[in-house]
């Protein structure tokens, strides 16, 4: 894990610059694991984001907005109760550990000075937030309860001691002098960052292999001094937060990580840095286990309309031998008087054919030659009636499935409030059946919320995300000579720019905007269609969001996850 006991070291340093001192102002519980803090600190208005989550646990600045639950949860109740109004006095770490203790002054009822700690324990799918009393260590509760029953070394319950997490007893790389280092390590046993990783606290098998791969041929010589220059850059801040891409994999470390090769990106800071790297990973997540249900039904459907379009064209394979039916039907017409009842083929000759061949057609015994005759005339006839109505069930079928596509994009990008319009979306066209809880009112339907952008020349671009969203935006809100932009012939999002006239740039941007928010979103080179609003269309009875459009220009742009976060407007 990147987020080890030493990214902890040096985030705590981050925090304790930028936020010890200020003031708690508001606290939101957006998502069952996250918590914001809005800070006051140095004259700056600033988010503090607290994670829990099972993979994503985490704490950092924020510059990401949150859409928070109409009705707080409780653990965000009693924070607000406890904390709000308090100062941030002090914020430290348990050894190396990946353990965050918050020291908060705050006031009680009567208006008496108190200290409260908020402890953040970052342990993958144990991480816990914890409020206790800060002068006997008493929980007053938890984000995460754990009863003796389900963990014998400490109990996590309101009422009961805090007890730190079980200590790990290594050394401290902070506190380590070379000899030490020859002392511990085996350099006969091999696996060098495995050993890294068991001696020193804090150490994570990210930094472990770094410090291999800077000790060359890692040995008793090279092997301490490497690691000795790691630690004296930890002690002495000498931090270099990046985020490099490998293979489509992110990697992120307050070191320079030469071990790996890749695209490289330097931060500002570590919130920075994190902030960047966890941009929607979390959320994505959350929508996953929302949308399972969802996804499933949506891929079926799709499977579905697939698998009758291979009927349908083995049927119009039969079709189109309607020219064999009526053939065959004519030559037993004309060579009846030679054919009799029993007969299990017929040799005729092809009055058709220039060279006078012969064809061979099989009978039906138990029936006369004008039966078999009439029987193939039919069948030329239901065959002959069928071929447009297998090519129009071809053509619904087809637009079943880009319509699913469509879908199939959607979810992969959509946020938890976006899941909802589609499941409603899915009600209106009688895919779902609409479930209304008991004595539950219905809602006055509102207009849907767009994601907005802001180009480098300050212009508004607006995004539709699902498909009420795309018709709401093109079909509504936009004016008739606004810019509308959409990647060419493949499934995506619709794309308006707020100006008649846009400078290049600004298209380029909206374009890779669109080419993000589609089905090509990891692809280079994407072509993306632009036009004004007048000229984008929707056909009477078409699918929700879907368009015809004319007049149009492409341009080819390659989607920049960065561009789109640095583009995106806060809320």
């Amino acid at each position: 894990m990147s987020f080890d006991g030493i990214f902890t070291y040096g985030m705590i340093k981050e925090l304790n610059e930028t936020i010890q001192g200020g003031r708690i102002t508001k606290i939101h519980q957006p998502f069952k694991h996250e918590l914001i803090f809005h800070i006051r600190a140095n004259g700056k208005n600033r988010k503090l984001l607290l994670s829990a989550h099972p993979s994503y646990a985490r704490v950092h600045l924020t510059e990401e907005a949150y859409d928070n639950p109409s009705a707080p949860p409780m653990f965000c109740m009693l924070l607000r109760k406890h904390l709000e109004g308090g100062f941030v006095e002090q914020i430290e770490q348990i050894g190396l550990d990946r353990v965050m203790v918050f020291h908060i002054r705050s006031r009680n009822e009567v208006g008496d000075t108190l200290i409260r700690k908020l402890v953040v324990e970052i342990m993958g799918r144990h991480s816990n937030i914890v409020l206790t009393d800060g002068e006997k260590d008493v929980i007053i509760d938890s984000l995460k309860h754990l009863s003796p029953s389900v963990n014998s070394y400490r109990t996590v319950l309101p009422g009961y001691d805090y007890i730190l997490p079980p200590a790990q007893n290594k050394r401290s790389p902070l506190e380590t002098e070379e000899e030490d280092i020859l002392r511990h390590l085996n350099f006969q046993e091999g696996k060098l960052d495995r050993q890294i990783v068991a001696t020193f606290s804090g150490v994570s098998p990210l930094f472990a292999k770094e410090a291999v791969y800077r000790a060359g041929l890692a040995n008793r010589a090279t092997l301490p001094a490497a690691l000795m220059k790691m630690f004296a850059d930890i002690k002495e801040r000498r931090f270099a937060p990046q985020l490099v891409t490998e293979d489509g994999k992110e990697y992120f470390y307050l070191l320079d990580l030469t071990h790996i090769k890749g695209e490289k990106r330097i931060f500002e800071s570590l919130s920075g840095l994190l902030d960047r790297y966890y941009f929607g990973k979390a959320e994505r997540d959350r929508v996953k286990q929302q949308a399972h249900d969802l996804e499933r039904f949506v891929m079926n459907e799709k499977k579905k309309n697939e698998n009758k379009i291979k009927k349908l064209e083995k049927t119009l394979e039969q079709s189109e031998n309607a020219t064999t039916y009526q053939l065959y039907g004519e030559l037993l017409t004309a060579n009846l008087y030679q054919l009799k009842k029993g007969d299990k083929t017929a040799k005729v000759i092809n009055y058709y054919d220039e060279n006078g061949g012969e064809v061979t057609i099989p009978l039906n015994p138990n029936k006369t030659p004008s039966e078999n005759a009439q029987s193939y005339f039919t069948k030329y006839q239901k065959a002959r009636n069928s071929v447009e109505v297998v090519k129009e069930q071809i053509r619904l079928a087809e637009e079943e499935i880009a319509y699913f596509d469509q879908l199939i994009q959607q979810l992969a990008s959509a946020s938890p409030k976006d899941l909802h319009e589609i499941r409603e979306e899915l009600q209106e066209g009688k895919y779902l059946r609409a479930k209304q809880q008991p004595g539950q009112k219905k809602q006055k339907k509102q207009a849907p919320s767009l994601e907005t952008y802001e180009s480098t020349a300050g212009v508004t671009i607006l995004v539709g995300k699902n498909n009420k969203q795309n018709e709401y935006l093109t079909m509504k809100f936009a004016a008739r000579d606004d810019i509308w932009l959409h990647t060419k012939d493949i499934p995506g999002s619709h794309v308006v720019i707020r100006s008649s006239d846009p400078d290049e740039k600004t298209i380029l941007e909206a374009a890779q905007i669109a080419a993000y928010y589609s089905k090509a979103k990891n692809s280079a080179s994407v072509p993306v269609d632009y036009t004004k609003i007048r000229h984008v269309k929707k056909p009477n009875g078409a699918k929700p969001g879907f368009v015809t459009y004319d007049r149009q220009q492409t341009v080819f742009v390659t989607p920049d996850e960065d561009l789109v976060i640095k583009l995106k407007k806060s809320r």
